[in-house]
C-alpha cells in the first residue's frame, strides 16, 4: 500500500518522496522527542550511548542560576563539573545520566557565599545519587514491600538498589518531612513500643494515624514518659494501643479525655494466638451431623473428646524440656566455677 502525497503531509513528486515525511516534520518531531524525553526541565540532551550494561545519557543545563544563600541570579561562571545520577531503566537496562552543570560566583556583596554549585531540583536533590523520579519509585516500593523484597524487584526492573539504601532513604525522607512540615495537632495517636536494641533497650513510638506520620519517638518504654507526652498534647481524642496495661495507664493519666481502642494488629495477633492454643492443645474429633432428612436411621453417636495432646504439641514440649535442661546444666557449671574465680581474685 502506497501513501499519497496528501497522506504523507507534504508534496512529493515520486513514490520514494511520498513514503518519507518532509525534512521539516522530521526535525520538528526529533526536537519534540528530545525535549519530552529530557530527564528534567531546563536540561538539553546532548547524547545517548548504549554501553555494555547500561545506557548513558549526557545532558547539559541552560537554565538561569540563582544563589541558594541570597537568591540573587548569577551570570558569572566559575567552572563546570559532572554529576552522575541513576535514572529509570530503559529496555530493562539501567540508565546513567551524566549532567554537565556549572559552578557560579555570587556577586552579592552581602551574601556569605562566594561560589555555589548549580542545583537542578527537577532532576535530583542536592547530594543525591539518583534522579528525583527514581527516588520516588524507590521510596514507594520501600513503603509498600520493605527492604529486601524491594531490592529484588528493583534489580529485576533494571534499577539496582540495595535494601540498606532503600531503608536509609525512607528514614531520611521521613526526617526531612517532619522537619519541614509544621507541627499539626494530633487527634488520633497510635502508641506502641519499639526496640532501640532488640532484647535490651526499648522506646516508645507515637504515630499520627490520620496523616500516617511518626510524631515522636520517646527514649524509654514507661507510663510516666508517655503520660507526660499526652499532657503536652491535650488535643488527642483517641489513643490506639496494644492490650498491655502500661500504655493504658499512661493514657488514663495523661489523656483522660481520649477514648482508648485496641489497634487492629494486636487484635489479630491475639486472636491468632488464642486459636493456636485452642486447636493445638488437644485433638478433638470432628463431630458428625445429627440431621437426617432421607430416612429414619438413628443418628450416629458422638465420639468422645480426646484429652490426649497431639504429636506436634508433645514434640514441642519435649524440645522445650531439653532446652531447659541444657540451660540448667550450664547454669550449674557456672555456679560451680564462681568460688574458684572468687578465690583467685
Amino acid at each position: 500500500m502506497t501513501l499519497g502525497a496528501s497522506d504523507a503531509g507534504c508534496d512529493a513528486p515520486d513514490n520514494a518522496r511520498r513514503l518519507a515525511p518532509c525534512d521539516g516534520m522530521r526535525q520538528q518531531g526529533a526536537m519534540k522527542t528530545s525535549i519530552t524525553w529530557s530527564p528534567g526541565a531546563g536540561l538539553n540532551v546532548v547524547g545517548v550511548e548504549r554501553r555494555e550494561r547500561a545506557w548513558t545519557v549526557t545532558v547539559d543545563s541552560r537554565q538561569p542560576t540563582f544563589c541558594p544563600g541570597c537568591g540573587s541570579q548569577s551570570k558569572s561562571r566559575h567552572s563546570t563539573y559532572w554529576r552522575t545520577l541513576w535514572d529509570l531503566s530503559a529496555q530493562g537496562a539501567p540508565v546513567i545520566v551524566n549532567a554537565r552543570l556549572g559552578r557560579w560566583r555570587c556577586r552579592n556583596q552581602q551574601c556569605d557565599r562566594r561560589i555555589f554549585t548549580e542545583r537542578v531540583p527537577s532532576l535530583a536533590a542536592p547530594f543525591a545519587r539518583r534522579t528525583a523520579r527514581l527516588a520516588g519509585i524507590v521510596r514507594l516500593l520501600g513503603h509498600s514491600a520493605g527492604g529486601r523484597p524491594s531490592e529484588r524487584l528493583m534489580r529485576r526492573l533494571g534499577m539496582p538498589v540495595s535494601d540498606t539504601t532503600i531503608l536509609a532513604g525512607l528514614r531520611k525522607h521521613a526526617r526531612a518531612r517532619s522537619e519541614s512540615s509544621a507541627v499539626a495537632a494530633v487527634h488520633v495517636a497510635g502508641v506502641d513500643d519499639w526496640a532501640w536494641r532488640k532484647g535490651s533497650n526499648y522506646g516508645t513510638i507515637i504515630v499520627d494515624l490520620e496523616h500516617r506520620v511518626v510524631v515522636d519517638v520517646l527514649a524509654d518504654r514507661s507510663a510516666a514518659t508517655t503520660a507526660s507526652w499526652f499532657r503536652d498534647h491535650p488535643e488527642v481524642e483517641m489513643v490506639s494501643r496494644d492490650r498491655a496495661g502500661l500504655y493504658a495507664e499512661a493514657a488514663r493519666q495523661g489523656a483522660p479525655q481520649a477514648r482508648q481502642v485496641a489497634d487492629r494488629f494486636h487484635l489479630l495477633q491475639n486472636f491468632r494466638e488464642i486459636v493456636e492454643r485452642q486447636l493445638g492443645g488437644y485433638e478433638a474429633a470432628i463431630r458428625d451431623t445429627r440431621i437426617n432428612t432421607s430416612d429414619n436411621h438413628a443418628a450416629s453417636p458422638l465420639p468422645e473428646r480426646s484429652d490426649r495432646p497431639s504429636d506436634a504439641v508433645a514434640q514441642t514440649r519435649l524440645i522445650r524440656r531439653e532446652r531447659q535442661a541444657v540451660r540448667q546444666q550450664v547454669f550449674d557449671e557456672i555456679r560451680c566455677l564462681v568460688p574458684a574465680f572468687a578465690g583467685a581474685g
